[in-house]
């Protein structure tokens, strides 16, 4: 054998204790200043982008954010060490209605002042001052958690380069006629002042009442017409009643027209089909100007329009006597008059869905408001291919149908905001209104491209904040301009979202790229390969986290009490494909015990490569078997990173790292290792230790590799105290993705499993035994076969270090001794005599006491896997945990029971 003594130096000894706050900065900046998360200048592999759904300027780190943005570096730490040239480009979105407000809030807080005092440009500016303040908060704390953006490329929505992306798309949308501008029934914020999509609403359920009220017949003293309402001051706004054609209790033989009370109008009963029998008396006040359903009846039978509301909620001149209240008062004061003159005919208690902006969390009015569309027909379509042909892949899969069942129903998007922060929309207007639209921007007074008259103003409003972010794909690369990164990096391979945005970003981003990316092959316009879904982070009680409840975990305090890296492996390990994960603080002491383990197993691996170190590796059955546990362990977590399965690859690195290499290897070294160390130098003993620490070494190489992508900031410290020899990069995070050489060995693993069953089963009668641990009693060995007692006997001496024994007998024949204790191992069993002076009668008892609560345990498993309601809705990795619990504690129970009956 041919052995060398290392002479490479090593890095200061390990702390002994793992203390993340003292290397997650320093490791960072280690990171930034050699230009680590940059792809190489010149191309060297395949491309592998990701872009970074962007943040709101406005924001602070969320769970949400740390489980997504932690997903996202997984994939490009694991691509980057795989050879691809990966690039993940981060940044934030402007986030128009939330930062305005913010930024309203302030200045009314400090300085008594509305937009409006300052005007819009002064605003702007106050709000760009706020944004180079506090912007790029969150962005600081990704880096706390580790991401390795390239940060040389960060992006805003309102950037130069990106603000003329916005007008191109505009434009282009308007040169193809899929922009317009008309007369639409809006969602409207009240408080905020502006429309909001179909997309930025939510439906909450609350309890309100239902109003029955009276509608005079004209010409019928004395007779009415009943209808049912959740808002009698819309009655103002009222030009028609609707009742079901086939609903025998109103009148079909004649035209009825009805005094809308409180009002000099009068209106129709009009007959539609969608009305609902069933509700309230079976008629329904119409009111065009704010109800969705009623807007639709009203353009089927041509009524009027009547608009009541001001934009700020208050009712306008065409409530009459009650224009300037506001709504409640509307309502209260209308009510009032209505029971005054005996319209009011009941009140009843309901619980009813309220529409409110998912901004504002305020009630929102539908409302008859003048604003710029897109139509979404024709964009939908080659967005709906991309799934259906396998250009796009949604993951988890039932995440599909959602997507599909949008853009196959989609509706012509709303994108005017009347904002002032944000991507003015480039149309301009002469003097008699006509409009044009320009990618550069046209001066008041010079000639109108179209008319040649003098332009007058440009349009007030800006666009919806998503007409810049369906963009965000190839403008951060450059686009419309045919960059270099725009023909190297686009298209991106993998985008992780929540299940929130689907149709407001992820289905959006897919048009826009087979729209806008025309010069590219119809394959390579789709924006992204993959999208993945990832969970909701939920409380401990699987509620939602939000400000309002207080059930938040912040992730910045989390990775301060337990670093980054157990912050990181907590969220993927516990994040199971499809399944939301409940939280609470406590669970990330899982990720730091982990963290804790890898820190001591590789001190220990350290502490040892400091002697004599083989050229090759050892060839005893362990180190065959860890081989080939490694080997399956790469192909496992390979396989699961390619297949974006976090919670399996995570899953497959603890096994791993506890159960193969730390519980059995390192413990199985210490033999060969403690024999050199009492032999000397010189001897077989010293030889075969160095060629120990060769495996060690080999192995703490890919194994720290291995788990660089989940805990990069720890790797990196200890890849740092690694020996030369042992790495082939100065940096982990640069180092090569770890191959399976092919070294599973299925004979190496069947003989170790049998010796881990063995020395298993010692352990077991020893505990049942409470033989102390510096006790070294001798044992037997019953085997069924020869074969199995040969395969035994050539590692006894290992079974004698790991069981603790002082020897041991290996044989087919033997009989179970009087006064031994006994545990069954596959191909056979262990018998342990009693130590000198064991109480029988205590022991006894012991046993029984054991058994009664194992068979307690064991009862219960079974009453609970014969629940068919526990089975029916239980995960599926719940019930199988369950049952093999229930195969444990059966072993358990049998084992008690032989030892009780040897007694």
């Amino acid at each position: 054998m041919r052995a060398s003594t290392m002479t490479e130096s090593v890095a200061p000894s390990l702390s002994s204790r793992y203390q993340p706050a003292e290397i997650e900065t320093p490791i960072y900046r280690f990171w930034e200043s050699q230009g680590l998360f940059s792809p190489p200048e010149k191309p060297q592999g395949k491309p592998f982008t990701i872009a970074i759904p962007p943040p709101n300027v406005t924001g602070v780190l969320h769970m949400g954010h740390a489980l997504n943005n932690t997903m996202q570096d997984v994939v490009i730490r694991h691509r980057r060490m795989c050879g691809y040239d990966a690039l993940w480009v981060p940044g934030t979105d402007h986030a128009g209605i939330a930062t305005q407000a913010v930024v309203e809030k302030k200045l009314f807080a400090e300085h008594k002042q509305t937009r409006e005092d300052l005007g819009r440009e002064a605003f702007v500016g106050e709000i760009w001052k706020w944004k180079e303040e506090h912007g790029n908060r969150i962005l600081e704390q990704l880096k706390r958690l580790g991401c390795s953006c390239d940060w040389s490329r960060t992006r805003f929505t309102l950037d130069q380069e990106l603000s003329q992306a916005v007008v191109d798309a505009f434009v282009h949308l308007w040169e193809k006629g899929l922009v317009y501008r008309g007369a639409r029934l809006v969602n409207w914020d009240c408080a905020l002042q502006t429309a909001v999509s179909d997309d930025e609403i939510e439906y909450v359920q609350r309890k309100g009442k239902l109003y029955t009220l009276r509608y005079p017949i004209k010409g019928k003293e004395g007779e009415f017409v009943a209808v049912a309402t959740t808002r009698p001051e819309t009655m103002l706004g009222d030009t028609g009643v609707a009742v079901h054609p086939d609903d025998d209790r109103f009148p079909h033989d004649r035209e009825v027209i009805l005094q809308l009370p409180l009002t000099e109008r009068e209106i129709p009963l009009i007959r539609d089909e969608t009305v609902d029998r069933n509700y309230g008396t079976g008629a329904v006040k119409v009111t065009p100007g704010h109800d969705p359903a009623d807007y639709e009846r009203g353009a089927r039978h041509h009524l009027p329009i009547v608009n009541i509301l001001n934009p700020d909620g208050t009712l306008n001149e065409e409530a009459g006597a009650y224009a300037g209240l506001s709504r409640e008062a509307a309502r209260e004061q209308v009510l009032a008059d209505l029971e005054a003159q005996g319209l009011l005919e009941k009140v009843e208690d309901l619980v009813h869905n309220v529409t409110i902006s998912d901004r504002s969390k305020t009630a929102i009015e539908p409302l008859v408001s003048e604003q710029w569309f897109v139509r979404m027909k024709e964009l939908a379509q080659p967005a709906i291919q991309a799934v259906k042909d396998g250009s796009l892949q949604l993951l988890p899969e039932r995440w599909t149908k959602v997507y599909l069942d949008w853009l196959e129903n989609v509706r012509d998007w709303c994108i005017s905001r009347q904002l002032w922060w944000g991507h003015r929309i480039p149309v301009w207007y002469d003097e008699d209104q006509v409009p044009v639209a320009s990618r550069k921007p046209l001066e008041i007074g010079q000639a109108h491209p179209v008319s040649g008259k003098p332009i007058v103003r440009q349009d007030e409003d800006v666009l919806d904040t998503w007409a810049s972010s369906w963009l965000w794909p190839f403008s951060t690369l450059g686009w419309p301009a045919k960059t270099e990164d725009l023909a190297r990096f686009y298209p991106t391979q993998f985008l992780s979202t929540a299940r929130d945005i689907i149709y407001l970003w992820v289905a959006r981003m897919v048009m826009a790229g087979y729209e806008f990316m025309e010069d590219r092959p119809q394959e390579e316009r789709c924006p992204f390969s993959t999208c993945y879904i990832h969970a909701t982070v939920l409380d401990g009680k699987g509620r939602r986290m939000s400000k309002s409840a207080g059930n938040g975990i912040d992730p910045v305090e989390m990775i301060e009490r337990y670093g980054a890296d157990a912050v990181r492996y907590s969220l993927m390990i516990l994040t199971r494909e499809g399944q939301d994960v409940k939280l609470a603080e406590n669970r990330f002491e899982l990720g730091q015990r982990f963290c804790n383990k890898i820190w001591n197993a590789t001190r220990f691996v350290l502490g040892h490569l400091d002697g004599e170190i083989a050229d090759q590796e050892g060839d005893a059955l362990e180190d065959r078997w860890i081989r080939s546990r490694l080997s399956s362990a790469i192909e496992e977590v390979s396989r699961a990173l390619d297949g974006y399965h976090f919670h399996d690859a995570a899953q497959a690195l603890y096994r791993f790292t506890w159960n193969d290499f730390c519980d059995w290897y390192v413990e199985s070294a210490k033999r060969r290792l403690r024999a050199a160390a009492d032999a000397g130098p010189g001897t077989p003993q010293a030889e075969e230790a160095a060629r120990v620490r060769c495996t060690l070494g080999k192995l703490l190489s890919q194994w720290l590799r291995l788990l660089h992508p989940f805990v990069p900031f720890m790797t990196e410290e200890l890849w740092r105290h690694l020996p030369d020899r042992f790495k082939e990069s100065e940096a982990c995070m640069v180092a090569a993705w770890p191959q399976s050489p092919g070294l599973v060995d299925p004979q190496a693993e069947e003989d170790f499993l049998r010796l881990q069953d063995v020395v298993r089963a010692f352990r077991n009668v020893r505990a049942l035994q409470e033989t102390p641990p510096s006790a070294r009693p001798s044992a037997l060995i019953r085997v069924e076969s020869e074969a199995v007692g040969k395969a035994l006997e050539q590692d006894r001496a290992l079974i004698l270090f790991l069981a603790s024994l002082g020897e041991v007998t290996i044989s087919p024949e033997l009989e179970r001794p009087p006064e031994c204790g006994t545990d069954a191992f596959y191909g056979g069993a262990v018998f342990l005599p009693f130590e000198e002076g064991t109480d029988s009668a205590k022991l006894r008892k012991s046993l029984e006491r054991k058994l009664k609560k194992v068979q307690g345990g064991l009862s219960g498993l079974e009453k609970k896997l014969s629940n068919a309601r526990f089975l029916e809705n239980a995960d599926p990795e719940t019930v199988e945990h369950e049952r093999q619990r229930q195969k444990e504690l059966s072993k358990e129970a049998a084992t008690l029971e032989a030892n009780l009956e040897g007694l």
